[in-house]
């Protein structure tokens, strides 16, 4: 396995590289971040979400209940989100085999998910695949969930810095132009919450620990609420159609 230098700013870090059976994780039970203060109560409909991605959203090494996904889905109903979270995150993916099982995940939901987030990159990024191929692949998953009017959340990645300049002059800017062309929510770098925290990550300097993951949550809890999209007041609806 190629390891690389991911500096931001100092950590050493092989990037979600294609990730065999996961270790086992040594990190401690997570508080929580929806557990400080007294929870909402949840109301609403039930918005359903899908995770769609690689191993950040995996889980890798860390155990059960305490993916991205899951500690995402405890704090949004913690906020009173009636939220229900399908985690789709297959570790290895590329842009390209996300791409290759879109149709396929959205097409198993029992109901189409009112989101999707997406993690997809960091692979190809350790490949050193062509930024082009990826750009177009995360063009056309981003495409294809808007068509069929899915709101998106990407979660955005950074380049390692040993790839050179030239490299991360054409991956860096994938993630905001897409966001800024497809109007679709971006979170810039979705490990800005744990890359310098080495307290925060697993032993492989790559996954967050469980701890690490609920900073994640609690950095990106308020682009995800706000990417949903506002509930259809029922009673109105049926007033206008009577």
């Amino acid at each position: 396995m190629r390891r690389l230098n991911f500096v931001v700013p100092l950590l050493p870090l092989v990037l979600l590289s294609a990730c065999g059976d996961p270790a086992p994780s040594s990190a401690p039970a997570s508080a929580g971040v929806g557990d400080v203060g007294a929870a909402m109560p949840v109301m609403g409909p039930e918005r359903r979400i899908l995770a769609f991605g690689d191993s950040l959203l995996a889980g890798y090494g860390l155990d059960d209940g305490e993916s991205y996904p899951e500690r995402l889905e405890q704090a949004l109903r913690a906020h009173g989100v009636n939220a229900r979270i399908t985690n789709a995150g297959v570790s290895g993916d590329t842009t390209a085999a996300g791409l290759a099982r879109l149709d396929f995940t959205l097409e198993s939901q029992p109901q189409k998910p009112e989101l999707v987030i997406i993690s997809l990159g960091g692979n190809d990024m350790l490949r050193s695949l062509p930024p082009e191929e990826t750009r177009r692949n995360l063009e056309e998953i981003v495409a294809r969930l808007k068509a069929d009017n899915i709101e998106v959340v990407l979660l955005g990645m950074l380049a390692a810095p040993n790839l050179g300049m030239d490299y991360a002059e054409q991956f860096n800017p994938i993630y905001p132009q897409i966001a800024q062309e497809e109007g679709v929510t971006l979170v810039p770098f979705f490990l800005q919450s744990v890359i310098d925290k080495p307290d925060l990550m697993q032993d492989d300097h790559v996954h967050p620990t469980a701890l690490g993951v609920d900073a994640i949550v609690s950095a990106t809890l308020d682009d995800v609420t706000r990417a949903l999209p506002p509930v259809e007041d029922e009673g109105e609806d049926a007033a206008e159609g009577g």
